[in-house]
């Protein structure tokens, strides 16, 4: 699937995502050890995305993890849900649907959403 990101979008989240880290800094330090546990795990943004989301990971679930390191992955994501601010990330993410997770993702840990401008095949 393809999804195109306009600068205009991308910079909506921008200023959503920042409002988020002034508004609920418990909440957005939670959201980047994930993202961060994540990344060092070479695990899929998507996937990260899709569990938030409570939806079917599908092709984004990693193929070639140890259960163990799956159960210290789910109970991060599970302290995250537990926040009880945790809506304002979910809405975050409804409102900037037409962006793919990586992006949302990518914008939180600090990239510019001009480099993020264009298509992105998401898997």
């Amino acid at each position: 699937m393809i999804a195109l990101s306009s600068i205009d979008e991308l910079q909506d989240a921008q200023i959503e995502i920042e409002k988020m880290k002034k508004d609920y800094p418990v909440l957005f330090e939670k959201l980047l050890e994930v993202i961060y546990l994540t990344r060092a795990l070479q695990y899929k943004y998507q996937y990260m995305g899709h569990l938030i989301m409570d939806e079917y990971p599908g092709e984004a679930a990693p193929k070639f993890a140890y259960d163990s390191v799956q159960r210290i992955y789910k109970s991060e994501m599970q302290k995250l849900k537990a926040n009880h601010d945790f809506r304002v990330l979910k809405q975050v993410m409804v409102k900037f649907s037409n962006l793919n997770y990586s992006k949302i993702f990518l914008l939180a840990i600090g990239q510019k959403p001009e480099s993020l401008v264009g298509s992105s095949y998401i898997k």
